[in-house]
């Protein structure tokens, strides 16, 4: 691991992704939240004050550590017990089949690796009558914009740490095994437009 990745990044992800405007996104997605969640890609725990009292229980998925001061502030605040596990969620989950009434990704998918792995693996824990919950940012509408991200994604990956601006999120979710329930698609204020194209929505197993 760097020091960029290690130090700088970090700050730059919590400061970036803690505007109020996502802030609000956040907060519509993960209100359909409830009973035993698993979130994938927790970050610098940003959407903990999001949650409703609904969830009864958060497992954290995250590879890598990052600010752990700032992290362990805001799971003391939370409402409810987390529980952080440091793994790769595009391996195997260290989960039972069916075990999850949610699973959540927020800013998670554009960065993992093989995320059609990872996505088989949040299908695989999450109870047939459970519901995914995903706020992403990934490949816009218009052939212009499409076109910017596919150009500026190798720059991106390596100044964002694995993040790519131009997966189309919908269509690795279905591919993935999901049946998307909803789906919005929101220009995010006050980010460039390559990297401010939303995926918020709902999917389920069918």
């Amino acid at each position: 691991m760097s020091l960029y990745s290690k130090f700088v990044f970090p700050r730059l992800l919590d400061w970036g992704l803690g505007k109020p405007d996502l802030d609000q996104y956040r907060g519509e997605v993960l209100a359909g939240a409830s009973g035993e969640t698993l979130e994938i890609g927790f970050g610098t725990g940003l959407n903990l004050p999001h949650y409703p009292r609904s969830v009864k229980r958060l497992v954290a998925i995250d590879s890598e550590l990052m600010l752990p001061d700032r992290v362990r502030k805001r799971i003391e605040a939370a409402a409810f017990p987390v529980e952080v596990v440091h793994a790769d969620a595009q391996d195997h989950l260290p989960f039972g089949d069916c075990s999850f009434d949610t699973v959540t990704t927020t800013f998670t998918l554009c960065s993992i690796p093989e995320p059609r792995l990872a996505l088989r693996e949040m299908f695989r824990v999450l109870k047939p009558s459970g519901r995914y919950l995903f706020l992403e940012h990934g490949l816009g509408l218009k052939p212009r914009i499409q076109l910017w991200q596919k150009r500026l994604t190798p720059i991106n990956r390596i100044v964002g740490c694995g993040c790519h601006l131009d997966r189309a999120i919908d269509r690795l979710i279905v591919a993935s095994g999901f049946e998307v329930t909803s789906l919005d698609r929101i220009v995010a204020p006050g980010f460039p437009r390559v990297m401010g194209e939303l995926y918020r929505g709902t999917a389920r197993r069918p």
